[in-house]
């Protein structure tokens, strides 16, 4: 069910996967993704957390940490995988486009 619920990932998805790289709480990650995407993209708390509580619902993520209410998170190793094979069909993507987007077909 997982691999299909995130066959495509939205982008506050993708940012915050990528954020988890590294271990983190939950407004690290807000920060995080702001700062990896230039700026780009800004996920909300009700966004974040939600996508939390379902990546580790899935076991994307795993949940390392918690001090009161700070809880802190990582990707799994299923979540680099997800990951990785987003991060592939973009690529997929860019590159059977570009050919026709840069009028070079």
């Amino acid at each position: 069910m997982a691999r299909e619920q995130f066959q495509n990932l939205t982008e506050p998805m993708y940012y915050i996967l990528i954020a988890l790289l590294t271990e983190r709480c939950g407004v690290d990650v807000m920060d995080a993704v702001y700062e990896i995407s230039k700026g780009r993209v800004r996920v909300g708390p009700g966004t974040l957390y939600t996508l939390l509580g379902k990546f580790e619902k899935e076991k994307i993520i795993l949940e390392t940490e918690v001090q009161g209410r700070k809880r802190s998170y990582i990707i799994t190793d299923k979540g680099k995988q997800i990951l990785l094979e987003e991060y592939s069909r973009l690529i997929t993507l860019i590159n059977d486009g570009s050919l026709y987007m840069e009028g070079k077909q």
